[in-house]
């Protein structure tokens, strides 16, 4: 096993992320065709930030990852398109609970225990509370993350990553910008459009799906 790098950037964070993420949650598509995983980092839900990767970008990326032993080339038989998967096991030995928080700390950033119990369901089931707080304490002696001051008014401190990213999050990646907020007058017109863009990325991921299968 090797020592966690610290020093990886916002897009190398996203990629390996979702890498880990699609394992668990659309396995029969694992390993991910490079539109595959532009897909996956650009989705707009269970991301935090939003961004608008190209595909050229996240090619040049897995390159650097894969020279940190993080990622791999792994065509599947029969296959057209190149496909690439995470190393995390391998390099980093952790298991799958661990691998599941670290999924969701590099995707949507800093979390309470609760948030992450909640968001790590479809990658691993925590019986309890105390269970996600217990691995998180294993997860912070091997150096993968660390406990934050809690901030006020909150009953539950906050957990980060700490294999990269950082607060350039930004720099040299294209985000989308975040839509000015709605007058309370319209919240409800505002939830609406919400599940309406969520029900329009599931179908477009479904028909990237779809796209896979046929492909592979």
């Amino acid at each position: 096993m090797s020592l966690p790098p610290t020093d990886l950037d916002p897009i190398e964070i996203r990629i390996l992320g979702c890498l880990m993420e699609k394992q668990r949650t659309t396995p029969d598509t694992y390993p991910l065709t490079l539109n595959a995983l532009r897909l996956a980092c650009n989705q707009s839900t269970n991301r935090d930030p939003v961004v608008d990767y190209d595909e050229d970008l996240i090619h040049d990326t897995l390159q650097k990852l894969h020279r940190r032993e993080l990622t791999r080339a792994a065509s599947g038989h029969g296959s057209r398109s190149s496909k690439y998967r995470h190393l995390v096991p391998e390099t980093l030995g952790l298991d799958q609970p661990e691998q599941a928080l670290l999924a969701v700390l590099l995707l949507r950033g800093d979390q309470t225990p609760g948030e992450l119990k909640t968001r790590t369901e479809r990658l691993n089931g925590f019986e309890a509370l105390e269970d996600v707080e217990a691995q998180l304490a294993e997860m912070a002696e091997k150096g993968l993350v660390e406990k934050l001051e809690r901030r006020p008014g909150e009953k539950q401190v906050r957990w980060r990553q700490l294999l990269g990213g950082g607060e350039s999050f930004l720099d040299g990646a294209p985000t989308v910008a975040t839509p000015a907020a709605e007058p309370t007058i319209q919240v409800e017109r505002t939830d609406e459009i919400a599940e309406l863009k969520a029900a329009v990325a599931r179908l477009e991921r479904e028909v990237a799906e779809l796209r896979e299968r046929i492909d592979s």
